[in-house]
């Protein structure tokens, strides 16, 4: 595609260049009731018009690349503020988690305080101190 593009920018190139060249007839320029000096040959309005289309060419090219970057600063923003709200529903769930487990110690609960599937060491003394809480076996 990009291909294309650049052959067709150098036809037009190419055609803008050969009217300029072929047409050397008098001819005037007026802007706004005003005559524009400098500008006598039918080439020169033709020239003046390509000058005129790149200007407007390039505005509208900077106003797409501001769009594109607006969108993608728009799109990067709603992403952070969903992956903010996934943590923070996270961190919520894990501070339920941590307080109803601090409950339960505080509470007197008789069985030790389970993480998961992991059981977690006790707070009861023991003869001996044990390796890991998942060889502490309950006497």
């Amino acid at each position: 595609m990009v291909f294309v593009g650049v052959v067709v920018a150098v036809a037009a190139v190419v055609v803008g260049i050969e009217v300029i060249v072929h047409n050397s007839s008098s001819a005037s320029l007026g802007f706004f009731g005003y005559h524009v000096p400098g500008v006598h040959t039918e080439a020169q309005v033709f020239a003046a018009g390509l000058i005129v289309a790149l200007v407007a060419g390039g505005g509208l090219a900077m106003a797409w690349i501001s769009l594109l970057r607006k969108a993608r600063v728009r799109r990067e923003l709603h992403d952070l503020r969903e992956e903010r709200e996934e943590t923070m529903a996270s961190l919520e769930r894990k501070n339920q988690q941590l307080e109803r487990e601090l409950a339960r110690v505080r509470g007197g609960a008789t069985s030790a305080p389970v993480t998961g599937e992991v059981p977690v060491a006790s707070g009861r003394r023991r003869d001996r101190e044990p390796v890991s809480p998942f060889f502490d076996n309950p006497a």
